[in-house]
């Protein structure tokens, strides 16, 4: 139970609930023992009046019986009222432990880097968080509450046996140790097919999420049946080592009942030689047939709990190599405020641990506030990483970044990307209406503000000809609008949060050229005191700007205004004349 013994910090959190639990459980306990005891008392009584059978004796009889049955009713009714204060406090418990560890897991991926997610599926990352957190609250719950139970059970019943016939109790326990190796034995399978379970639950998972996200292209590509066929194959992997599980575990009460059965037999066998040859009354044989009895469901329950908490530590397991993932990207020491948005970079040389691809290759450049800046480059050239490194998604590996003069590592991060409005190649869009899409830039903006962004970002004629206009609701990842729409509200969304910098990255793709340079005015206009980057396959989108970077191979190669490249014998130049020479066609 290693890796459970991370939860220790939420048991302890919850201590008090849980010693209120354990009390009420023995008190319970305690309360349940009245009914064998006063049965075998009866017996008792009922055979010495069959021996006399006077009529002294049968109302005597009849006063012991009805103040038994009373007590015996009562005792019950007592002991259920505290099982279920037992059932509140105990599994209560666990809900809350179970919120806990999943507001834990989710702060934890939120403070993961790019490179995480990069390496992990999505499937995976929901199951941990759902499967496996549920598999962990049945061992805080149920496994607790029955284990007390169980313990307490056992403690009190086979105390009073011991008390009241030893060498019955001696005999009626021998199947107890080979019960104990039993389990031992079947742990350690349940351990190993459980987690492989877990880990097949997670590739079914990855699996389903990226079909629901990628539905489009299966259909358009008339993929439907040979999907259908992988994921039947996963499916029947999934069925079997289930079925493996599951048949591991189906021997456990079939096993508990023989023993117990077994006990059973020892105890008629032993106890009626016992009452044979005077030595204990019957009184004692049918209170011990009810104790065995009331052992059944302790001692099959122990298979159960065990499956449980062997489920619960292979889950843990999974949840604690998540856990245990600390961030390359620390937070800054400083309290240092971004005012300005001057960004510097100094020998910067970028390595993607992923691909051991090199993004960027000692690059240096400094740009003024308020600066408008364009980017170029072909694909791979380094332009998204320039964008990675100024959001600190990444860290360079050489060289250092400077904001307003400070190294870009010495800022808070909240302090940093508040500052920063950032609409990346892939804009991402919520399953939430239009208004809240936009109001992700600013939790509290009224709805003026957010028509005015959407205003700049030239979207707000055609959401108002929407049939519920802002409040439309978009489907998932914004499948519901076009390409360019998407882009605008991403970009209206940046807008809204009146960055000091902004970073376009290639987010004019899917816009015709004639909104690209109303948005573009709009920018121009409102980046007044803004720094801005703008990256862009297209020179028409960045020739206004103030100065222009040409990145190529991860080196930036050109860097000037467009007048000045174009005057040179450049890329940038070349470049041009192409884009000409295919729009004049």
């Amino acid at each position: 139970m290693k890796e459970l013994k991370y939860l220790n910090k939420y048991l302890f959190k919850y201590r008090k609930k849980l010693l209120f639990g354990f009390f009420i459980t023995v008190i319970s306990r305690i309360f349940s023992l009245f009914a064998p005891r006063l049965i075998g008392n009866s017996l008792t009584a009922v055979e010495h009046f069959l021996k006399n059978n006077t009529e002294t004796d049968l109302a005597s009889l009849q006063k012991i019986l009805f103040i038994n049955i009373s007590i015996i009713i009562g005792a019950a009714l007592i002991s259920g009222f505290f099982t279920f204060l037992m059932r509140q406090a105990i599994i209560n418990v666990s809900r809350y432990i179970e919120f806990d560890l999943k507001n834990e897991i989710f702060i934890q991926y939120q403070s993961l880097t790019q490179r995480f997610y990069k390496n992990n599926r999505t499937g995976d990352l929901m199951n941990r968080i759902s499967e496996d957190v549920g598999k962990v609250r049945m061992y805080f719950g149920p496994a607790i509450m029955y284990s007390i139970n169980t313990v307490a059970l056992f403690i009190i019943v086979i105390s009073y046996m011991i008390s009241v016939a030893p060498k019955l109790t001696l005999y009626t326990l021998v199947p107890l140790p080979l019960l104990s190796f039993l389990i031992y034995k079947l742990n350690k399978a349940i351990h190993f097919r459980s987690t492989k379970v877990q880990e097949m639950l997670s590739k079914l998972s990855s699996f389903t999420q990226e079909i629901f996200t990628g539905i489009t292209i299966i259909k358009s590509y008339n993929l439907s049946s040979k999907i259908i066929s992988n994921f039947n194959d996963l499916s029947i992997i999934a069925k079997e080592k289930n079925m493996s599980l599951v048949k591991l575990q189906a021997w456990f009460f079939p096993l508990m009942l023989l023993l117990i059965g077994v006990s059973n037999l020892i105890v008629i066998l032993i106890g009626g030689s016992q009452y044979i040859n005077g030595e204990i009354e019957i009184g004692v044989l049918a209170e011990f047939i009810i104790y065995v009895n009331m052992l059944t469901w302790p001692v099959t329950v122990v298979g159960w709990l065990t499956s449980i908490i062997q489920q619960a530590e292979a889950s843990q397991k999974r949840i604690n190599d998540f856990l245990k993932e600390t961030s390359n990207i620390k937070d800054g020491n400083g309290n240092k405020k971004i005012t300005r948005g001057e960004i510097e970079f100094k020998n910067v040389t970028l390595t993607y641990p992923e691909t051991k691809l090199k993004a960027l290759n000692n690059v240096s450049f400094k740009i003024k506030s308020g600066e408008t800046i364009g980017i170029l480059g072909p694909v791979g050239s380094g332009k998204t990483s320039l964008f990675d490194l100024i959001s600190r998604f990444y860290d360079p590996n050489i060289g250092e970044i400077l904001i307003d003069g400070e190294n870009l590592k010495s800022f808070k991060l909240n302090e940093l990307r508040k500052n920063i409005g950032y609409v990346p190649q892939n804009p991402f869009l919520f399953s939430e209406s239009i208004t809240n899409n936009i109001r992700f830039g600013k939790n509290n903006a009224s709805i003026k503000e957010i028509e005015i962004a959407a205003i700049n970002a030239s979207i707000d004629k055609e959401i108002q000809k929407l049939k519920y206009g802002y409040d439309t609701i978009l489907g998932e990842r914004g499948i519901t609008l076009s390409g360019g729409q998407v882009q605008r509200i991403s970009i209206a969304r940046a807008f809204i949060k009146n960055p000091s910098i902004i970073l376009l990255d290639d987010c004019f793709s899917s816009i015709d050229t004639d909104t690209e340079e109303t948005i573009l005015k709009n920018l121009y206009h409102f980046s007044r005191n803004k720094t801005s980057l703008i990256i862009s396959h297209r020179i028409s989108s960045i020739k206004s700007a103030d100065n222009i970077m040409v990145f190529k191979n991860g080196n930036l190669i050109e860097y000037g205004k467009h007048n000045e490249l174009m005057n040179k014998k450049s890329y940038y130049r070349s470049l041009y004349f192409k884009q000409q020479s295919e729009q004049n066609k």
